[in-house]
């Protein structure tokens, strides 16, 4: 991760230099001293290109003199609109800027209130996140040298204090990230299951159910979907009691389908090597845990996450079968490739059981349907509570990791009714993304629930402030804001 420090020394005359500055009102007090080192560099850059400033606009300036190799002004928009989320994006914007030209750089940022400093840090190391595991050689010109950022600001100790924590967060994205990451021959479900186990570490309890576990259990459903595999199926449950006392928990759940070949009905070939990624939910709670744990949340949680692999094999699951669900409820399979719901209905209604959560919220990479209907800005949001969905959508606005609610009405349950089960796995093309939602429902009694489908925000095809090209984390951010918003004492 990349190393960053405070400091509330004077501005240096030397190195690399990102200063943010605000559209309107004085420039910062680093801004006048380095035009002035510079002998106005600054400035007639500012007039020859017009630069106005603006949120996440940016202006490089190359040996502008008086010691410095390189100088990025950074806009940071309106005054009045500066808040975390704009100083997030402004400091990912500088080090997506400087990422591959400079080992070092020195952030000025006493342009922003000092209680923002430690979000600075935030969106630097976010936005510096590569993944180069299995890269054995790279050119120079595409090479990652930013390693160190140090943040200048009046209040470096405060500063040092508030990023504790968010810290910890970044940390918890870092884990997501990774293992969404991973090729889907190395995190197979005994190998997410080791990664899970590490969590102990930061005082996590995990109980892992093998098969023989959840069979006696009735996990028909998610064990149905694992069966073809020769990799063994696992629920994973992590608890971290943060309350010290026997409140009820929050509930987290995850799908965490490693490799989706989509069975039977098998996907076509053409960018099924992006079905690594449909682990994503499960990344995303166990991210959340860790970061949860790492800062010592005062909260009891209860993370849980179904891990499968769903491939073809003589003795895959069929169109047609029939499974028990965890519930006793049963479920004729007509499309194997929807696959994700079986898993989490056998979790979800396991978890509501046994621990009596005073919510439940999953995340699923769950449908195509959603990313048709609101591309890959936002997740969909389903839910059953509407204090719930209001919060968890105000943590979205608060992280930028966005959430639209979509209707979720019992019109919608008729197109799952089966001729001989209780419900069939689809319910055909229209609504989609509503269908699959309606059938969790179906698996969650009188909790607060919400589903959300981060099928087109967990894998990001292009580069954004906070969030480099490829897997996105998308979830941890948001719900620990939900979490420190709302339950913490």
């Amino acid at each position: 991760m990349l190393q960053t420090v405070f400091s509330d020394a004077a501005l240096p005359v030397d190195g690399v230099l990102a200063i943010l500055v605000p559209e309107d009102g004085p420039r910062p007090a680093s801004y006048v001293a380095a035009d002035r080192a510079t002998g106005g560099a600054l400035e007639r850059a500012v007039g020859a290109d017009s630069f106005s400033f603006g949120a996440g606009r940016t202006c490089m300036l190359l040996a502008p003199g008086g010691g410095f190799d390189r100088v990025l002004l950074v806009g940071l928009g309106k005054a009045a609109e500066i808040g975390a989320r704009v100083v997030e994006n402004a400091a990912g914007a500088a080090v997506a800027a400087l990422g591959k030209l400079a080992d070092a750089a020195r952030i000025a940022a006493d342009g922003i209130a000092p209680g923002l400093a430690a979000h600075v840090a935030q969106g630097a190391v976010l936005t510096a996140f590569r993944f180069d595991t299995y890269h054995t050689r790279m050119p120079e010109d595409a090479r990652w040298r930013l390693t160190r950022v140090e943040i200048l600001t009046p209040d470096a100790a405060g500063a040092e204090a508030a990023w504790t924590d968010l810290s910890a967060v970044a940390r918890g994205v870092y884990l997501a990230r990774d293992l969404v990451s991973e090729p889907a021959n190395v995190l197979r479900p005994p190998e997410f299951v080791t990664r899970i186990e590490a969590l102990r570490e930061l005082g996590v309890e995990v109980e892992i159910l093998d098969r023989d576990a959840m069979a006696e259990l009735g996990f028909g459903a998610l064990l149905g979907v694992g069966q073809a595999s020769d990799a063994p199926s696992y629920t994973a449950l992590m608890r971290w009691n943060g309350a010290g006392d026997e409140s009820a928990p929050l509930a987290f759940v995850g799908k965490g389908v490693t490799f989706d070949s989509g069975g039977i009905s098998i996907k076509p070939a053409g960018g099924m090597e992006e079905m690594k990624t449909d682990m994503a939910g499960a990344a995303a709670v166990v991210g959340l845990v860790a970061a949860l744990a790492g800062r010592g949340a005062r909260v009891n949680v209860v993370g849980a996450v179904g891990l499968v692999e769903n491939m073809l094999a003589g003795n895959a699951q069929r169109p047609g079968d029939v499974v028990r669900t965890c519930s006793g409820q049963t479920v004729e399979v007509i499309n194997t490739d929807a696959e994700g719901r079986l898993v989490l209905a056998d979790v979800l209604w396991y978890v509501q059981q046994r621990f009596t959560p005073r919510l439940m919220v999953d995340l699923a990479t769950l449908t195509g349907a959603i990313v048709v209907g609101l591309g890959h800005d936002y997740a969909g949001l389903f839910s059953n509570d509407d204090t719930l969905a209001g919060r968890l959508a105000a943590a979205g606005e608060d992280t930028g990791e966005l959430l639209w609610r979509m209707p979720l009405a019992d019109s919608y349950r008729e197109a799952l009714r089966s001729d001989i089960a209780d419900f069939k796995n689809v319910g055909g093309r229209p609504g989609g993304a509503i269908t699959a939602a309606k059938f969790l429902e179906q698996f969650v009694n009188q909790v607060p629930w919400a589903h959300l489908d981060i099928a087109g925000t967990a894998w990001a095809r292009k580069a954004a402030p906070c969030a480099p090209k490829g897997a996105t984390g998308f979830g941890v951010r948001l719900l620990d804001r939900f979490v420190r918003d709302h339950h913490e004492g």
